[in-house]
This record gives structure tokens, C-alpha cells and sequence, in this order.
């Protein structure tokens, strides 16, 4: 099973998600679970049988590890039904012990949803469709139905080349001294039905540069999106994952890896009445394996695009909260 590894960054202001991941790291039979998971893939009952206990136990172990993002979980269509297949899913983990002071005392914060309906522009091409948690938006296939009026509704869009664009305000950016920008979503490939090995190369441009290319292993089903509508059906695509593209003084981040020497002044990003972001697959991309974007009631992260903004007052050296 083919999964992108990623870094998990973790610091004290998200005590939860620290949580989690130092829960899933405190038992050393979920250890050799890890061990045995960089190795191959495995399901849960050869997993019970490597480590002689029951599947009860393996199972409950596997949730520990998945809930903190440490692997990934399909299930596929075995001989007596459904095996959940289990995959390593992350290559490091960093904990910046002093995140949370700098976040504290040096800044505010400003968190932007943004809708994924409510882009500024989009070229869409090839097999498309946008739909809201209640139903289709337009017609599926048809690119003109990412204009539909009430698209701004929207829950779900996907499509195999071209981009959504969408445009975040500046004008209170100009009040203080920007340190850092970071945008977050979940996507996954596009492919019929669902595909869990379907990659994709996926690029980011921010004030039309080119910042990052993520190759997304999959359109991911096997199990039903936390968030989805009932409605929805089950050999569709259900769920992404969740990426993080960063700013500040140093370069841009992937997922905390560098990607980028732009940075914040490269970029200017308050030197215009708004920032520019855009998502999209190139049509001569290596992997042109579609894209979906998830809404806040679609998927398994409850949220659309969101950017955040940290900010300290330049003159005064007081923090200013957007």
C-alpha cells in the first residue's frame, strides 16, 4: 500500500494532538507494530498473528496509531469480506517545545474560512463536479457548473486538470508586521469510483508563484469520510488528507518541510488589497491524477480553506488580533 510519508509537527498549543501522538508512542507493543509497518503493509489479523495477541487487542492498538496520524488505515475486499490494510503514513516527528511562548508572546493570530465554493476563478477540464452536503450543484461533467449560482453552497469539487483560485484580504495586514501566513485543507486525488493507489501532482501558487508540487498517493475510499452525508455513497471518494503550506521570513513548508526560498517579502504579500492562493493540477503534470477539495461537512476534517495569520503591532510592539 503506497502512502506519502509525511513529518508530524507538534507543539504545546495543540496539547491534544501532542497528546495523541505520545499515547500512540508509550506502548512498545504499538512500537513493533511501527516496525513492522515500515517493513510492509499488513492487516489486522496478521498483525495479531506477528505479535500472538488478540484481534481485539490489534485492532484497538491500530486506532491508537491512526488517530494520531502515525499510519493509514484502507479497508479492501478479502476472501471471508472487508480487511483493513494498515500502512505506515509519516517518515519523522518534530516537537518545538517553545512553539506555543512565540505564538503567545510575540503574536496574534487570524484564522480566514474560506468556503471552498466561494473561488474567485477556476479552469476546469476534463470529468468535474461540484456538490453541497444536500445534492449535485449543476450538472456532473460539465465545467459551466462550477458557476452555478449558489456555488458558494459547495461541500465537494473535484476535476483532472486545470485550478480553483481564491483571494484572502489584506488591508488589515498593513496595520502590523506580518511573521508568518499558512493556508490548510484536505484534498486527494481524482479518479472513477475511488482509487487508493491514483497519484496526483498537485500545486500550490501563491500571488502566481509557483510554490509547491505534492504528489497525493490516492483517491481514498475503502471506508466512509467521517463528515460525509448519508447520502453519499460508499464506492465513491470519501475522505483526503490534510496539508498545510506555510510562509514566513525563511522560505515556504510543506507540511513543516522547506519546499520553497520564497518567503514573505519575496512574495508581497501586503502589498496588494488581497493574497492570491491557487490549487490545481497542470495539465502536462507528471501525475495528472485529478484533484478533490473538501468542505467543512465532507471528508474527515471539518473545515473548507483556511488561512492563518500571525501579527505584531510594528510601532507599538503590542500584538494586534485580526
Amino acid at each position: 500500500m503506497k502512502t506519502n510519508k509525511k513529518r508530524i509537527t507538534l507543539d504545546l498549543s495543540d496539547l491534544s494532538r501532542t497528546a495523541l501522538v505520545g499515547k500512540a508512542l508509550s506502548s512498545e507493543t504499538r512500537l513493533e507494530m511501527l516496525k513492522l509497518l515500515i517493513e510492509r503493509s499488513a492487516n489486522i489479523s496478521e498483525i495479531a498473528a506477528e505479535f500472538g495477541i488478540p484481534q481485539s487487542s490489534a485492532a484497538l492498538h491500530v486506532k491508537v496509531l491512526e488517530e494520531a496520524g502515525m499510519i493509514s488505515v484502507i479497508e479492501r475486499p478479502g476472501v471471508r469480506g472487508a480487511q483493513k490494510v494498515c500502512g505506515i503514513s509519516f517518515e519523522d516527528i518534530y516537537l518545538n517545545a517553545f512553539q506555543h511562548k512565540m505564538d503567545h508572546a510575540d503574536s496574534k493570530s487570524f484564522t480566514f474560512h474560506m468556503p471552498i465554493g466561494n473561488y474567485f476563478d477556476c479552469e476546469i477540464a476534463g470529468n468535474c463536479g461540484i456538490i453541497s452536503e444536500k445534492g449535485y450543484l449543476g450538472i456532473e461533467d460539465y465545467p459551466s457548473s462550477f458557476y452555478w449560482q449558489n456555488r458558494n453552497e459547495a461541500q465537494l469539487l473535484w476535476f483532472n486538470t486545470g485550478f480553483v483560485e481564491y483571494r484572502f484580504p489584506t488591508h488589515l495586514l498593513k496595520a502590523g508586521r506580518v511573521q508568518e501566513v499558512s493556508f490548510s485543507f484536505e484534498v486527494c486525488s481524482e479518479a472513477p469510483g475511488y482509487q487508493n493507489d491514483w497519484p496526483s501532482d498537485i500545486t500550490v501558487w501563491i500571488n502566481g508563484q509557483e510554490i509547491v508540487t505534492m504528489t497525493i498517493p490516492g483517491d481514498f475510499g475503502g471506508r466512509r469520510g467521517r463528515l460525509n452525508p448519508e447520502w453519499w455513497g460508499d464506492a465513491l471518494t470519501q475522505y483526503g488528507m490534510y496539508k498545510s503550506v506555510k510562509i514566513n521570513s525563511r522560505g515556504c513548508y510543506e507540511d513543516g518541510l522547506k519546499c520553497s526560498e520564497q518567503t514573505l517579502e519575496t512574495l508581497r504579500l501586503e502589498n496588494r488589497s488581497y493574497i492570491s492562493f491557487k490549487l490545481g493540477v497542470k495539465p502536462d503534470a507528471l501525475h495528472a491524477g485529478g484533484m478533490n477539495l473538501f468542505g467543512e461537512k465532507f471528508g474527515d476534517y471539518a473545515q473548507g480553506l483556511v488561512m492563518k495569520v500571525k501579527i505584531t503591532d510594528e510601532d507599538s510592539g503590542e500584538n494586534v488580533e485580526l
